[in-house]
């Protein structure tokens, strides 16, 4: 049994799908299959279950994934305890990223950690805030910059780079265009381009229509907010967005804050209480990072 197998058997079991793991292992799916199916052979048992579409964990293998998750942690934190002792920092760290992120800073912040800690694998993936959140509790990811309504959540280290209203945006010659004022209820009567379910503007945006009985119409749903502006200016649907990410289409759209949200959208970086060298120096570059700002 090596710890290559373990970490492909864990990759699979999260998720669920050995296309998916490969592409997570950087290995090809033939790779992952044959380990998977030597791991089964020398524990005596299959370890999922593919007979359905998504792979599934069989009995033997739930009891086997606590076990393999505890030996990769184990193998890992032999590397940090000598990387502490030498100042030599290796090993892989996962960054998980909301969807359309285009944020400068967190580039930065890779690209000075990836000089100073060569020796560091670094893995980045894209997703919705509530599933990076998982990422982060179950482990799978080590650090994660999320959107968020009001407040990280509390279970979480976090940093909060961004706390800002949100606006609705419409081109020029629209009828809320020439309002000084704007309302969630003054959004209903028009079509909406907002952010996917799960991220955290579109969080935000559906707990404070909630909290008023409202069910706008969401017509156009996109995860860049170059695609919403887009959207909006074509005179598509009203789109709802940040102050800092309608900033940047001033010239094609009018913003107006929404007056009756007092919720602030956050964006944050946020990372497990207990965690390695690894995490420190990232959230070190980052916090040198983003000190800055955001422009750019």
């Amino acid at each position: 049994m090596e710890l290559r197998q373990l970490e492909y058997f864990v990759a699979v079991a999260e998720e669920r799908n050995f296309t998916r793991a490969a592409e997570r292992v950087h290995i090809s799916q033939s790779g992952v299959s044959a380990q998977i199916r030597q791991l089964e052979h020398e524990l005596g048992s299959a370890l999922f279950d593919r007979s359905g579409r998504t792979v599934t964990l069989t009995v033997a293998g739930k009891a086997a994934l606590d076990h393999a998750r505890v030996a990769l942690a184990a193998a890992e934190a032999v590397g940090q305890a000598v990387g502490e002792v030498t100042g030599l920092i290796r090993g892989r760290l996962t960054l998980g990223m909301v969807v359309g992120c285009t944020l400068t800073p967190l580039f930065d912040a890779l690209a000075t950690f990836h000089r100073a800690h060569p020796g560091v694998e670094i893995a980045l993936r894209e997703d919705g805030s509530d599933r990076l959140v998982e990422g982060v509790r179950a482990g799978t990811l080590d650090l994660a910059l999320i959107g968020a309504a009001g407040a990280p959540p509390e279970d979480l280290e976090s940093l909060t780079i961004v706390s800002e209203r949100l606006v609705a945006a419409v081109p020029a010659g629209h009828p809320l265009a020439a309002r000084s004022g704007v309302t969630l209820r003054d959004l209903t009567p028009y079509p909406l381009a907002c952010m996917p379910s799960g991220t955290g503007l579109r969080t935000l945006f559906d707990q404070a229509c909630a909290a008023q009985g409202l069910r706008p119409a969401i017509a156009l749903e996109a995860g860049a907010a170059d695609a919403l502006a887009d959207l909006a200016a074509r005179g598509l649907a009203v789109t709802v967005l940040s102050e800092s990410m309608a900033a940047h289409y001033g010239d094609r759209l009018t913003v107006r804050r929404l007056d009756d949200v007092d919720t602030p959208a956050l964006l944050a970086l946020v990372w497990k209480g207990a965690y390695g060298p690894g995490v420190r120096e990232f959230v070190a570059h980052a916090r040198r990072a983003f000190a800055g700002g955001l422009a750019g």
